[in-house]
């Protein structure tokens, strides 16, 4: 796939320039600052963008703005973030973003190379991939009581696993239960939350979403 990179530190972007280069994959653009992203997507318009949050000039939130511009501007690029910090608000604006193709790994992950490139090639096919300790925090945010607090402990931990964006084979697999069960439990949670009448990935985010207490 065709990858844009966004890390102002030169020598992890140049591991990951590497890594993706190993892997087949062809880097089109290496950038160190929000800007030079946003101008680089214009230019290559990349099958996805993998960004850091806290990027020049003001070292900030300056990556995570060009990631949401970006999902704007050019909804068929997936975004990919990476970063040392959970940006609690922009997180949950990233998984609000309709059409799926987004993500957001701790750069923990990055070590972990094997769950990175999953994570790569499932949010630049379509899906979306984050971070257990990302949901965890946006989930201990939401106040509200209703209708979330209807769902079992069960179907929480369905929900949890359906905000990586693991699939229902993958949610089964987790909990180990039938891919059978797991689906019970995911209709459940989109009746409880009174979205049974969607359908597609946006079902999976809206139910998301709500949990999060938006």
């Amino acid at each position: 796939m065709r990858v844009i990179l966004a890390e102002d530190s030169t020598l992890l972007r140049e591991g990951l320039i590497r890594l993706l280069a190993e892997e087949g994959h062809d880097v089109v653009a290496a950038v160190g600052t929000a800007p030079e992203l946003v101008q680089a997507t214009e230019k290559h318009r990349p099958d996805i963008v993998v960004t850091d949050v806290r990027m020049p000039p003001d070292h900030k939130d300056d990556g995570m703005r060009a990631a949401l511009e970006i999902r704007r501007s050019w909804p068929d690029v997936a975004v990919l973030v990476l970063s040392q910090y959970i940006e609690s608000r922009y997180a949950t604006e990233l998984i609000t973003s309709t059409g799926g193709k987004v993500g957001y790994l701790l750069k923990d992950r990055v070590a972990q190379v094997d769950e990175f490139l999953e994570a790569l090639d499932r949010v630049a096919a379509g899906g979306a991939a984050f971070d257990p300790e990302v949901v965890r925090r946006l989930l201990s945010r939401t106040t509200k009581a209703d209708p979330i607090e209807t769902l079992t402990q069960r179907e929480k931990g369905v929900l949890e696993l359906m905000a990586q964006g693991l699939t229902n084979a993958s949610i089964s697999q987790h909990l180990h239960i039938s891919q059978s069960a797991a689906e019970k439990h995911i209709n459940a949670i989109f009746d409880k939350l009174g979205l049974a009448g969607s359908s597609g990935l946006s079902r999976r985010v809206v139910a998301v979403v709500r949990y999060l207490g938006s």
